[in-house]
């Protein structure tokens, strides 16, 4: 008896222990470069000529740099790629999700946007969340489903940019999910916690269980179905997806399990080919997609940030983590009233990342204080888990793509016979009537993912991006501020520790009324959390899994030469030749 009142006793304390551990982690690390003596782990860079590839996953990076060697575009490699990732990582994404991506087109020397996100179902209607007396989409089951876009993706930007067979750019994918593949450790540990709460839904098991639990690190696992629904989009092309077979199946499994997609909400998708929108910063043109999607987030806390002397006041510094944190807030209050699908409101974008308003916002920014809440701005209306992974080629042509199911797994909604989920991007519908992001048929949701491009004097500088839900904006801003204001290469400011801040607005409903909290990745200056505390900040430290994944990919326009970085948070590699 007494040894189990010592053993429930010290049971106890362990949250206080662990809460104690991960306060004290950044005052006794001293972790570094061996080499180049930076304050936080890294490795150098992968350096090539020919092509460069960059995922969250190795076996991805492998089959993308193979579609290059047998002479595919850069977007022939990505979209093999992205197949074999929706195998081997079906916690981040997978055919029945969405899909954007930024291109570099060497030979015109332009940037195209394709926006492959899908709308919500014709025959679901706000009155049916008033029935049911739902304040919010669940994450989970048939009700968030919407059109998954990604299959029409692919198509798109191979009709505009692919040079190889699509029954080429798949075989990569179908043979590793019919001979299978070795599962990688961190996608080993996401899909263990998906496990126990998807189970609950019809053909979950069946497809993504041995015995009916979870596959584990270094386990070989096989998709057979997800290998026969490859083979028949890659010899039937988009419309075996959208008009043929696949679209019945997925329309009669949602339809007795309580869904409301159609053959019709299939037939009619249709993916958007769009103008990037940018900023300056410091002298580089920064490229983002504009909403349905989060990315000009980045450009407006850019645009606030750059008045600040950064560089001056150091990485890690109180005052660096303060003003990133305060832009953000601004921000993202915009974000959640202003950001929505075009097709139903008129987003005022050109004010919103314009230098001007940026000017009026960052007033609002006390230089010593943290603000506990913040309003939306008045901008003047002008104009009329995922998966992150970049490719290069010998060509020049470089492609930034994002494809992602939403929450980890996704819905739980596994169609009969096909080895993929569905999305739940319809969790981010607000189901408050008469705001821009509220639910309404065949509409497109608010989305997180977003793909990245920068260009300096009219050339192709950086393609680039962080998975991570609403972190990705953030990720974006630190990625750029660690390489132009630190001085970091592609590599260093992927490695670098970051910053998180959660309680802003959110497009669903949420309100900011406390100021948030900023969470520290381990690897910061000792001090610095007792610093922005007496600033009026709440700081607590994560673990990895709250600050996405990075790949990018630096082209060096003088010599042709690629610079490619992936980094440890996620299983991935960066590889060229």
């Amino acid at each position: 008896m007494k040894h189990t009142n010592t053993t429930r006793n010290i049971a106890g304390f362990l949250p206080y222990l662990v809460m104690l551990s991960m306060v004290l982690a950044p005052h006794f690390s001293t972790a570094q470069h061996r080499t180049l003596g930076k304050p936080f782990v890294t490795r150098s860079e992968v350096i090539a000529r020919h092509g460069m590839a960059c995922t969250s996953q190795p076996l991805a990076t492998q089959a993308a740099l193979d579609i290059l060697k047998k002479g595919g575009t850069a977007i022939d490699a990505a979209i093999a790629a992205n197949a074999v990732l929706g195998l081997v990582e079906p916690t981040g994404n997978g055919m029945g999700g969405d899909l954007f991506a930024i291109v570099w087109d060497a030979k015109t020397k332009k940037l195209h946007g394709l926006n492959a996100s899908g709308r919500s179902p014709y025959t679901l209607t706000m009155e049916y969340f008033k029935k049911q007396n739902l304040k919010s989409i669940p994450p989970l089951g048939p009700l968030p489903v919407s059109v998954p876009g990604c299959v029409d993706g692919w198509f798109e930007l191979h009709k505009k940019f692919g040079k190889l067979p699509m029954t080429t750019v798949l075989a990569p994918a179908i043979t590793y999910a019919r001979e299978g593949f070795p599962l990688s450790e961190v996608i080993a540990y996401y899909w263990g916690r998906s496990v126990p709460a998807l189970s609950q839904f019809p053909n979950f098991k069946e497809t993504f269980t041995v015995n009916g639990r979870a596959p584990q690190k270094g386990e070989i696992f096989r998709n057979p179905n997800l290998a026969n629904t490859f083979e028949k989009i890659a010899k039937g092309g988009r419309d075996t997806f959208y008009k043929g077979d696949i679209a019945k199946t997925i329309a009669e499994y949602m339809k007795r399990n309580g869904g409301f997609l159609t053959e019709k909400d299939f037939a009619d998708h249709t993916s958007t080919w769009i103008d990037p929108v940018s900023t300056n910063y410091r002298g580089y043109d920064v490229w983002e997609l504009p909403p349905n999607g989060q990315g000009i987030a980045a450009l407006q806390m850019l645009n606030i940030l750059e008045q600040y002397d950064l560089k001056s006041f150091g990485f890690g510094s109180k005052e660096h983590v303060h003003l990133f944190t305060e832009a953000k807030k601004l921000a993202f209050e915009d974000r959640a009233k202003f950001y929505a699908d075009p097709d139903f409101v008129k987003s005022p974008v050109k004010s919103l990342i314009s230098k001007e308003y940026a000017n009026e916002r960052r007033k609002l920014i006390n230089a010593d204080r943290a603000a506990r809440t913040v309003e939306a701005g008045n901008p003047a209306l002008k104009d009329g888990d995922t998966i992150y992974m970049t490719v290069a080629d010998e060509e020049g042509n470089m492609i930034s793509l994002i494809q992602s199911n939403y929450r980890g797994m996704g819905s739980g909604m596994t169609p009969d016979g096909l080895g993929f989920i569905l999305q739940d991007r319809g969790e981010m519908f607000d189901l408050t009537e008469g705001r821009p992001n509220s639910y309404a048929p065949h509409k497109r949701p608010f989305h997180t993912i977003i793909p990245a491009f920068i260009t300096k004097d009219g050339e192709p500088y950086m393609s680039f991006g962080v998975m991570g839900g609403e972190f990705q904006p953030l990720g974006h801003v630190q990625i750029i501020i660690n390489m132009i204001d630190f001085g970091m290469n592609a590599q260093e400011a992927g490695d670098a520790p970051r910053i998180a801040h959660t309680g802003s607005s959110e497009p669903t409903g949420e309100r900011m009324t406390d100021g948030g909290s900023i969470m520290l990745e381990s690897g910061f200056p000792e001090g610095l959390a007792r610093e922005l505390m007496k600033m009026g900040h709440r700081v607590r430290f994560a673990l990895d899994g709250e600050f996405g994944g990075y790949q990018g990919i630096v082209r060096d326009t003088k010599t042709g030469v690629y610079f490619g970085a992936s980094e440890s948070r996620k299983d991935g590699q960066a590889a060229g030749w």
